[in-house]
């Protein structure tokens, strides 16, 4: 942990969306780095959080039955991963109504314009920016607020969600300037590992999606063994060998994330590999990697298929959850509410 944070106590937060459709992205990139971090917290003695962010996802329509399911397919994926209820606190954004409480105070301290930079926001909306939902727009400040109402001083994410933890530290830093408190830290984004950034299969230029309308491009973390292996055998690659050195994978973007995965998988990195399996074609190599990637995914799918056979032990878990975090965020927010300037009963 930092040192910079040293009036606040450590502690963890991260969240993925409920969208739908996990991928091998979202496990290398987030998942199997929350329980890394949950370990790492279980040694060092601080508290890890992890959310399943449902207020996020409805920024766009959502069908509300997909909503539930796609809420409890993502616990079950957190479960399955290694992610342990009784270590670390899990749970759905919306059982905890202090997320969208403090979100309101940060939409009154952040500004349009830092809103307005968001590259997320030009992504999505485009350019109907006047029917993109004032949520789409917004977002970011109930973002900070998942992050600020547990105090959170480090938040695992991927290099997209980057922007997004620093308007984090500047909402922070305003609220604590305007109001002459040091109460909200700021926050320090993690971004590391192997694979933080997973590319499509069938064009490493692209990250690996499942809006993408190949199947073939990505890997479900619902796929079988063989749907596994086979996507990777066929995964688009270069005629060249495997170099020996990192240098040696610039312009061969396919290459690049083939091995990125195998690093992650295999908790290496990249030189490592490549030490390993340079020289070696990729009718070697896609073998290796799919004897590897089955061995690691396999198990995955199926706890995840076992948990979605009883979705009430699920919604016990995140109420539970939910009850843990409520305990942290709600003093949080009754003293934001008292330096603001609300009046308590």
């Amino acid at each position: 942990m930092s040192e910079a944070q040293t009036s606040f106590t450590p502690r963890v937060f991260s969240g993925i969306q409920p969208s739908g459709g996990l991928t091998l992205g979202n496990y290398l990139g987030a998942m199997r780095r929350f329980v890394q971090w949950q370990d790492r917290g279980q040694q060092e003695g601080f508290e890890t959080i992890f959310c399943m962010v449902d207020l996020h996802a409805i920024t766009v329509w959502q069908d509300p039955d997909a909503l539930r399911r796609q809420t409890r397919e993502l616990a079950a994926g957190y479960i399955a991963s290694g992610l342990d209820p009784a270590k670390s606190i899990l749970f759905n954004q919306s059982q905890v109504p202090e997320h969208a409480q403090l979100a309101w105070i940060f939409n009154c301290v952040a500004r349009m314009g830092w809103m307005q930079r968001m590259t997320q926001w030009k992504d999505k909306a485009g350019k109907n920016t006047q029917n993109a939902s004032l949520g789409l727009f917004a977002y970011p400040a109930l973002m900070a607020a998942d992050i600020l109402i547990y105090h959170a001083t480090h938040v695992p994410v991927g290099e997209d969600q980057k922007q997004h933890v620093e308007l984090t530290r500047d909402i922070a830093a305003k609220f604590n300037h305007d109001y002459k408190v040091d109460f909200f830290p700021e926050t320090e984004p993690v971004i590391e590992g192997a694979a933080t950034r997973v590319m499509s299969l069938r064009d490493g230029s692209k990250k690996m999606s499942k809006s993408d309308p190949s199947d073939m491009a990505r890997i479900n973390m619902t796929d079988d063994a063989d749907t596994i292996a086979n996507k990777i055998r066929k995964a688009r690659t270069d005629p060249d060998a495997l170099p020996s050195e990192a240098e040696g994978l610039e312009g061969r973007a396919e290459a690049r994330n083939l091995v990125n995965i195998y690093a992650a998988l295999c908790d290496s990195d990249i030189a490592s590999v490549l030490k390993d399996v340079g020289g070696r074609q990729f009718s070697e190599f896609k073998p290796m990697l799919a004897d590897l990637a089955v061995e690691k995914l396999s198990p995955i799918s199926s706890e995840m298929s076992r948990l979605m056979e009883t979705p009430d032990e699920i919604d016990r878990i995140l109420g539970l959850g939910a009850d843990r975090a409520r305990a942290i965020a709600a003093p949080i927010l009754a003293r934001t509410y008292e330096i603001v300037g609300m009046i308590k009963s």
